[in-house]
């Protein structure tokens, strides 16, 4: 009774739980969820959506609960105890998931209750359910039904591995360099590698890594193209065949197969012609093939801006810096910068000065609290690691959500950054209590130097908006089945409209203002730096989106076409040479670390993003239509937004919550608007 894994009355206990902790925690929820499935697919136990929803959902979600603590953990705070913990477990709780998902006397009980009897937000998730059954399996037999479970298994398993490779890759190299060598990184880059070399015992250093906030401004600013090849080729090489020496032994080449082939042989069993079509069924797109043509119609719109990006990139490169000859891949983004200040006469670093993580954190609440009616304070709660926050959200002095915010990049802890649910609001079967949604909401930026607040880039405060959009998916929710509440229940292409929606305050000079704060001299945001920041708003905005375009379509083509006996390569190769406009050196090996389809729930869905971003961009139109004159966002819009796109979460298709919001179809007119490419 001590293990706090156990102790599912409140929040997690996250700074209580240890490694020794999860194998007893998960012999006694496992045990409890068996008893529940084996209680309702008695045959005496009544086909009854709330008596199932009363002994089996209850046990579930506390079994869920314990075991999203545990994964959690080993995204953030990852050690060698709790990897071995975590893994230990894994097949356990896959195992039981799988079982219940393809429980063919479960599925029956949930055929046999009667639709009418239910509520609408009942009616959607139950036939969710049901199309949930027929995909996990509940309607094969014998043989087939075996090896569908051991596909699960074995998948869990070489995914998780994947994501270790990727970590563990990313943590182990480091490069001390002579600060000297670091002409042209801004100062708080290099304080920081100086800092963390003198913490490794070596003095008169800069220790340089693979982590985000130390990787992507030595590639925009180091002068020196020498040590941008090295820090692009042990990156673009990271957990593949390419890497260097000791570090092969991360190569996730033939984890990558296999994953591919276990999903092609879900498919198959599940009478299917590949996975693609699998994954497109709970989505609003109808078919791979019409995924396809949307990427490449974009695609086709897209191309002629990147031409025009990159060739002035290489008229630049020629004229200004005297480089003839091919771009090299680790001097685009050099370039890119250099373009840039010399275009619009600015610099990334100058307008870093003025982000502040308090002072934005401060706007983005604003927004939040103005435009949605809410409040936002900060409260005390168990936290894994002293950097973390934690937040109540409250209307009307009533709760209606909580948020983890941890923001800094660490050694053990996954590079990115996402969204994750702690608890989802539910109107309790069990008690009849209203339960409040938790969140998680997890960044990468760097960390302050001495006694400095952090800073953040313009795409950090993006960033953080955009995982915000999921988090108010999650929190403000009004729908009380917890199946469909928040983003539960949301297809899969349309769960990235509220995050991208986000986005697009960013770049509104009434939100910018009450977020900057000079670093030095606490002055905000100049008005004329905001127009140039805008002004730069869409610049290679061509290359950015082929470029996403490029993954999207090797992931939809890799489910959809590809044998999973072949190297992939050649297929990526194809695709790139089908709709780039830049072609990266061959060692490079992007796909190794493409986390988002091979362990992180995108696979055939990464044109999610550009699928979504039709929707976001045409939602936030509505706001740009009925903005003030001084630019203030609407704050009827914002809630009939809220009514219509976040607190009805899953609880009907999203295409109809857009629809009752914008009162038509979604348009592609407003992403070409926004992108510079109408």
């Amino acid at each position: 009774m001590n293990n706090p894994l156990l102790d599912t009355a409140g929040l997690p206990l996250f700074d209580q739980i240890a490694p020794d902790h999860v194998a007893p925690a998960l012999d006694v929820l496992l045990a409890e969820a068996d008893a529940a499935l084996t209680r309702v697919t008695a045959a005496d136990f009544p086909a009854s959506w709330t008596g199932i929803a009363q002994v089996l959902d209850v046990a579930t979600e506390r079994l869920g609960r314990a075991w999203g603590a545990v994964s959690h953990l080993n995204s953030v705070a990852d050690t060698p105890e709790l990897r071995a913990a975590y893994n230990a477990a894994l097949p356990r709780v896959t195992e039981f998931w799988t079982r219940l998902g393809s429980n063919e006397e479960l599925y029956a009980k949930y055929k046999a209750i009667d639709p009418a009897s239910l509520n609408a937000e009942q009616r959607q998730a139950h036939s969710n359910a049901l199309r949930g059954f027929v995909l996990g399996g509940a309607e094969l037999r014998g043989v087939a039904k075996a090896r569908y479970a051991a596909i699960q298994e074995r998948q869990a398993e070489v995914s998780q591995k994947f994501s270790e490779n990727t970590l563990d890759a990313t943590d182990s190299w480091t490069l001390d360099v002579d600060p000297a060598e670091l002409a042209g990184v801004p100062q708080d880059v290099i304080d920081t590698a100086c800092a963390l070399a003198e913490k490794n015992g070596q003095a008169n250093k800069a220790r340089l890594t693979l982590k985000m906030p130390c990787y992507l401004p030595v590639m925009q600013f180091a002068d020196s193209s020498a040590l941008r090849e090295q820090l692009y080729r042990a990156y673009t090489t990271r957990a593949s065949d390419q890497a260097e020496g000791d570090a092969k032994k991360y190569d996730n080449t033939g984890l990558m197969g296999e994953i591919l082939a276990l999903r092609q042989e879900e498919a198959k069993l599940l009478g299917y012609d590949n996975f693609a079509q699998v994954s497109i069924v709970p989505k609003m797109a109808e078919s791979p093939e019409k995924v396809i043509a949307f990427l490449r119609d974009l695609a086709a719109k897209a191309k002629p801006f990147a031409e025009k990006d990159l060739a002035e990139l290489r008229a630049f490169a020629q004229t200004e810096l005297g480089q003839s000859g091919e771009l090299k891949a680790w001097d685009i983004p050099y370039l890119s910068e250099k373009l840039k200040e010399a275009r619009y006469q600015f610099s990334e670093q100058e307008v870093k000065s003025y982000f502040t993580a308090p002072k934005v954190l401060a706007g983005l609440f604003k927004i939040i609290e103005t435009l949605f009616e809410v409040s936002i304070r900060k409260d005390t709660a168990p936290v894994w690691h002293p950097a973390v926050e934690f937040y109540r959200i409250e209307r009307d002095d009533q709760l209606i959500g909580q948020f983890y915010l941890d923001p800094p990049a660490r050694a053990g802890k996954r590079g990115g950054a996402w969204m994750d649910d702690v608890i989802g609001r539910w109107l309790r079967p069990d008690t009849g209590t209203l339960q409040t949604p938790v969140a998680h909401l997890v960044c990468n930026f760097a960390e302050g130097v001495g006694d400095k607040p952090p800073l953040l880039t313009h795409d950090d405060v993006i960033t953080l908006f955009h995982e915000f959009g999921h988090g108010l998916h999650h929190m403000l929710t009004q729908v009380n089945e917890r199946d469909v509440s928040g983003i539960s229940g949301v297809e899969w292409d349309a769960v990235e409209l509220p995050s991208q929606f986000m986005e697009n305050f960013c770049w509104e000079w009434s939100v910018l203002q009450h977020m900057t704060e000079h670093v030095d001299t606490g002055e905000p945001l100049p008005r004329a730096l905001f127009d140039k920041m805008l002004a730069a708003k869409n610049f290679q905005s061509g290359l950015q989106t082929l470029r996403q375009i490029e993954f999207a379509l090797f992931d939809m083509r890799l489910h959809a076409e590809h044998d999973p006996a072949l190297d992939f390569m050649p297929l990526l190769h194809e695709v790139r040479a089908e709709v780039a406009v830049l072609q990266p050196p061959s060692f490079n090996r992007m796909a190794h670390t493409f986390g988002h389809i091979f362990s992180g729930g995108y696979a055939a869905g990464y044109y999610s993003y550009k699928w979504a971003e039709v929707l976001s961009a045409d939602a936030y139109a509505a706001f740009e239509e009925s903005a003030s004159t001084a630019g203030q966002p609407s704050i009827e819009t914002g809630r009939r937004y809220r009514k219509e796109i976040l607190e009805a979460g899953g609880s009907r298709p999203a295409l109809e919550s857009f629809k009752a919001f914008r009162g038509r179809e979604p348009s592609l007119d407003a992403l070409l608007r926004h992108q510079g490419m109408a």
